[in-house]
């Protein structure tokens, strides 16, 4: 178990999930930078938490729900929590002033195309272990919903995504706790990351020396003039 000061943002999971360096560059050495698909998911992420809690007969909806989890070691905030009237007792909770039982849901809005990566998915699993602990049930399911193109994805929550994400969360934590900021591993990922002026793989990413860099381009520069 962890303590409240040792809880980490379970978005640094999907960071590293991602590319570790991207995790690094952002969350040891605080540097980000938006581009045009980072600044409409911020604005999509902002609009899932605009509205207040919402009550659709058998539906009830809580947007930015907080959630943590002192197992993992992770704290964050949910889109969407979707609460199904259901008489499954293995899957349903009591709610606070309304009868019967409750299934939730966690929806989690991206802005673009489903990605080739299971970063997305490893940051649900995340969020649905933390809510499981918080309200004490087993969740089988969570959705992603993605804006292109506008629909949603159910994604199993398997043994299997569990423990992959699990073990980035132990990853996790451990390179905090390092405080290194990984080496650059070029790839095509790379071209749809925000940081990738910070991060320059393409030069030092490739195995490159910056002194061999340095020398090039004071050798072109001398040729240019």
């Amino acid at each position: 178990m962890y303590s409240e000061d040792d809880l980490l943002p379970i978005s640094a999971l999907q960071h590293l999930a991602f590319c570790r360096r991207q995790w690094g560059l952002i969350h040891l050495e605080q540097q980000w930078s938006d581009n045009r698909l980072t600044a409409e998911g911020t604005l999509s992420h902002e609009r899932a938490h605009d509205e207040a809690t919402e009550v659709r007969g058998d539906l009830h909806i809580a947007r930015g729900l907080r959630l943590r989890s002192l197992r993992l070691g992770l704290v964050g905030q949910a889109d969407v929590v979707e609460f199904h009237k259901t008489e499954d007792k293995s899957q349903g909770i009591p709610l606070e002033g309304v009868s019967g039982l409750w299934q939730p849901v966690i929806v989690e809005y991206k802005h673009g195309k489903p990605k080739i990566g299971h970063e997305d998915e490893v940051q649900l699993c995340a969020q649905a272990i933390c809510l499981e602990e918080m309200l004490g049930v087993t969740m089988s399911a969570a959705t992603l919903f993605y804006g292109q193109p506008r629909r949603r994805f159910d994604v199993n929550l398997s043994s299997e995504l569990r423990t992959e994400t699990q073990s980035l969360v132990v990853l996790l934590h451990e390179l905090t706790l390092a405080g290194i900021t990984p080496p650059p591993e070029y790839s095509h990922r790379c071209h749809s990351c925000s940081l990738i002026d910070v991060c320059l793989p393409g030069i030092f990413g490739s195995r490159k020396s910056v002194n061999d860099y340095i020398t090039k381009a004071i050798q072109s520069s001398g040729d240019i003039g």
